[in-house]
């Protein structure tokens, strides 16, 4: 972070002389007090504690400066009326003062696979950061920009919304380059009331995007009243500009091809969502100059943040798809409609544990229902469900399915199943079958992978 007290004082409107602080350089910004270290700028956040508090901690650990909404006795500060903004205000000034290329990507489902296939395929030709974990919201997005190594030349950023709003938000910080929305679902439904209002939140993307700048949206009907004018737009899709032409799914891998590549790409994951993943990203990063053989060679040695979409063994040989970090209806049935067309290992059968999808609003018990029009019993032969609106599901897989072959376990504020989930679950597996795993990152599903990886009960 090239950046100094004073400059930083310039730029926030400090309410305070900073004068007599000597004008040192400051390494990086940190929020956790325990992550900081010598010559570092403290930002004393307020959360489920008031960062205020641990600036005597920050300054013992080495600190050169902090901002404050309050007079500081312990060592320079820069006195400003709200740090959370100010903090967001220095990522938006050192974007503009390093004028680096930033891509963001937002979406109900893809962006953190989308953001790492991006990266990736710019790695092979530019100096890139991208967004590290799931920091990609009001607090994240202006950490990665104040950490991104000095010599970045692309920045990957993903952008995160719970509520109306937060994409704008981000957006006028970043002022991207280029924009992807990567497919508009159910995501917060609770918070946003409908998909129009998610489409909404999502394409403002594009509110803080550069005039003439790239933005990629799914020829999803939903976003056409919320298109901007003054970027060019390129939709994604069946009969839309950039499409898939062929695609070969396997267990573990993929191929794609697309109107827009001379040839095939191979994938080391598998699911259709995936490819249209690859393909936005292969699409992008061709417009920014790399190559397509470049673009083949990385996407061949693909490393993506884990917790996503990720076939693990069991300690007993069985095949586990685990798909544990977040889950909506949209995300939901397409994993079900992958797992559903690869073949089951000779002699092995396959199952799938769901558990609740949250967040999803009133209408949260009709949208799990609704994931039996995404089952097959002669497919997934064995259901096991998980949570208070996964009763909604059973109540119709009853219907389909033999009753030794769905079971429900309740998970309320009155009981939870889980050990009886997993009993169930390890007792059933063999080696020769395939699992399926998937509900929202608070049904704690992760634990069950754990389990079956490693054999504990």
């Amino acid at each position: 972070m090239k950046l100094t007290l004073h400059e930083i004082a310039s730029v926030l409107g400090a309410k305070n002389d900073v004068s007599g602080f000597e004008d040192v350089a400051l390494n990086k910004a940190e929020f956790d007090s325990r992550l900081i270290e010598v010559g570092d700028l403290f930002i004393p956040l307020k959360g489920a504690r008031d960062g205020h508090d641990f600036i005597v901690t920050a300054f013992s650990q080495g600190a050169a400066a902090t901002l404050s909404e309050r007079p500081v006795e312990e060592g320079p500060y820069i006195l400003v009326d709200d740090v959370l903004a100010a903090f967001q205000r220095l990522a938006q000034y050192y974007l503009e003062k390093t004028a680096v290329d930033v891509l963001a990507v937002t979406g109900s489902n893809g962006k953190t696979t989308t953001k790492d296939m991006l990266a990736q395929l710019l790695a092979t030709s530019y100096k890139t950061y991208k967004t590290q974990g799931n920091y990609n919201n009001e607090i994240g997005l202006p950490y990665t920009v104040l950490h991104m190594p000095d010599d970045t030349e692309k920045l990957v950023l993903e952008m995160g919304q719970d509520h109306l709003g937060d994409i704008h938000l981000l957006s006028e910080i970043a002022k991207p380059k280029t924009g992807i929305v990567t497919l508009i679902g159910e995501a917060h439904l609770e918070f946003f009331g409908s998909r129009t209002e998610i489409a909404k939140g999502k394409m403002q993307i594009a509110d803080g995007m550069k005039k003439g700048g790239l933005l990629l949206a799914p020829a999803d009907k939903i976003v056409n009243d919320f298109l901007p004018d003054q970027q060019k737009v390129i939709r994604f899709g069946p009969d839309a500009d950039i499409f898939l032409t062929r695609l070969e799914e396997r267990k573990d891998s993929l191929t794609f091809e697309a109107n827009f590549l001379e040839q095939a790409i191979d994938l080391p994951v598998t699911g259709k969502y995936n490819a249209t993943n690859a393909m936005i990203a292969a699409y992008v990063a061709l417009q920014e100059g790399v190559s397509e053989p470049a673009i083949r060679q990385a996407f061949a040695q693909l490393e993506l943040t884990r917790n996503r979409t990720e076939w693990k063994k069991a300690a007993n040989g069985a095949d586990i798809l685990s798909d544990v970090y977040n889950a909506n209806p949209t995300a939901m049935r397409l994993i079900l409609e992958t797992f559903s067309t690869i073949p089951a290992t000779q002699g092995g059968r396959k199952a799938a544990v769901l558990a609740d999808m949250k967040e999803l609003g009133a209408d949260s018990k009709l949208m799990h229902g609704a994931m039996i029009t995404s089952l097959n019993p002669e497919i997934i032969t064995d259901l096991f469900l998980y949570g208070e609106d996964m009763e909604a599901l059973y109540v119709y897989a009853r219907e389909i399915y033999p009753p030794n072959r769905v079971h429900y376990f309740v998970k309320n504020a009155d009981k939870d199943q889980f050990e009886d989930l997993t009993k169930t679950v390890t007792t059933w597996l063999q080696s020769a079958d395939q699992i399926l795993l998937k509900g929202s990152n608070s049904m704690k599903l992760d634990k069950l992978v754990e389990v079956l990886e490693h054999g504990d009960n």
